[in-house]
């Protein structure tokens, strides 16, 4: 328990008695008896008021947390006193993160027990825990504070943000896939395999319509294909200095692997198989290739514990282990972000030596604040060059892309929070040119 500011004002208001009890006597009898009687009606206070003690509380969270996504915390509250409290809560969520509603105000009715819900947003993905509740009551008369320590260690695993992956499943149940941009199997183009007859649709090409079935219902009906199954999908995840850099508080290494799970799943239910590897300047870590809906999950908990390190990343070396650990041609995503032209060249030599017998595909994350600064106007001297230099450093990195592409690589480049549905779209739309 501690004072409250009211119960140190008063104490100071009968302090000044006291003080002049020095030149005059019979302020020290008044401020005696005031004081004391302060102190007597303060433990009154104290006595008759509700105990933080007889406060049950327990916490409820999942498990498994998403980095970057926002998880609901329940807090349960009981009140044991025989009278209604009005309490502060405040509780130790896993660092470091972001957190709403929190702390929050509760009353509590006796014997009722109450709840309340906050939302924390971890930014590192790995173990970690919740920690102390702390739990702060006001006396009746507002002198005290009385707090309590609750320990409630809870250990979770922060995962990539599982959520996004929940969020597709929904919307492919529900036939909305759409909305997300993501059509599973039935894509633009003209697959090998044939999968059913159907209505002729405006867009359909004239060589997929289907004479005899048009001649037996008397309308067009056109065949419907769909795109090659089994075919192989590997990650090539940089975990050096560059992905190291952070964007609202979360590094391009976590954006880029919340990418490569939702696109995992897409491609998991495409009845693709895929794999990731995982480098800075030394090998981190090989998933070998998974298949089915289930295998996502598999992904997730070889690689939730994966950080970037502050190492300049090998691309050789990556080149090296992945014609080591998987040979069969298949569609190699590297992942990473570039620092400047100069590094974007030195990775584009790298995707060059993953060619044979792979296609390859290289994903870049943008520099969030580079662009925004370039997309500021000026007010100083100093701004202007800034953005002059910001856009030196843009262009440089465009025309290297470009340079990327007329070599015959694919790739793309995006902002983080493009990133995941780019990536989607780069894949879907490989699937649908069968460049496999």
């Amino acid at each position: 328990m501690m004072p409250r500011a009211r119960l140190i004002g008063l104490m100071m208001v009968f302090l000044i008695p006291l003080t002049l009890g020095v030149w005059w006597p019979p302020a020290r009898v008044i401020g005696i008896f005031g004081s004391a009687g302060l102190m007597i009606f303060s433990l009154i206070d104290l006595v008759l008021s509700p105990s933080p003690r007889k406060i049950d509380v327990q916490r409820q969270a999942n498990d498994i947390l998403s980095v970057g996504a926002n998880n609901p915390v329940q807090i349960f509250l009981r009140n044991r006193n025989a009278t209604k409290v009005t309490l502060s809560v405040h509780d130790e969520p896993p660092a470091p993160c972001d957190f709403e509603d929190l702390p929050f105000t509760q009353t509590l009715q006796p014997d009722k027990v109450h709840s309340q819900t906050y939302l924390v947003t971890p930014h590192h993905r790995g173990k970690n825990q919740f920690g102390t509740i702390f739990l702060q009551i006001v006396s009746r008369c507002g002198l005290w504070d009385m707090t309590l320590e609750v320990n409630l260690p809870q250990e979770v695993k922060i995962y990539p943000d599982i959520q996004a992956v929940r969020g597709v499943e929904l919307l492919a149940r529900m036939n909305r896939l759409a909305e997300a941009g993501v059509r599973l199997s039935r894509l633009k183009g003209r697959g090998s395999e044939f999968d059913r007859l159907r209505e002729y649709r405006r867009e359909d090409e004239y060589r997929s319509i289907d004479w005899k079935a048009t001649a037996r219902h008397n309308e067009l009906i056109s065949r419907e294909y769909v795109v090659e199954k089994n075919q192989n999908v590997l990650f090539v995840l940089d975990s050096g200095r560059s992905m190291c850099n952070e964007h609202d508080g979360i590094t391009h290494f976590d954006r880029a692997l919340n990418a490569v799970i939702l696109l995992s799943y897409i491609a998991l239910r495409q009845g693709d198989t895929v794999g990731m590897l995982v480098g800075s300047n030394k090998f981190e870590r090989w998933i070998p290739p998974v298949r089915g809906q289930n295998g996502v999950q598999s992904l997730i908990r070889q690689s939730y514990d994966l950080v970037p390190t502050y190492d300049a990343t090998d691309y050789d070396m990556l080149t090296q282990q992945l014609r080591t650990r998987h040979r069969k041609r298949s569609l190699v995503v590297l992942v990473t972000h570039a620092l400047d032209d100069v590094h974007l060249e030195l990775i584009g030599r790298g995707m060059r030596q993953m060619r044979k017998p792979h296609l390859v595909l290289g994903g870049f994350l943008k520099n969030v604040q580079l662009h925004e600064r370039l997309n500021t106007f000026p007010q100083t001297d100093r701004e202007a060059f800034q953005i002059a230099a910001a856009a030196e450093l843009v262009t440089a990195q465009t025309m290297q892309v470009k340079k990327l592409e007329l070599s015959g690589l694919l790739v793309l480049n995006a902002l983080p929070q493009e990133f995941s549905s780019g990536l989607i779209s780069q894949y879907l739309e490989i699937k649908a040119r069968h460049l496999l």
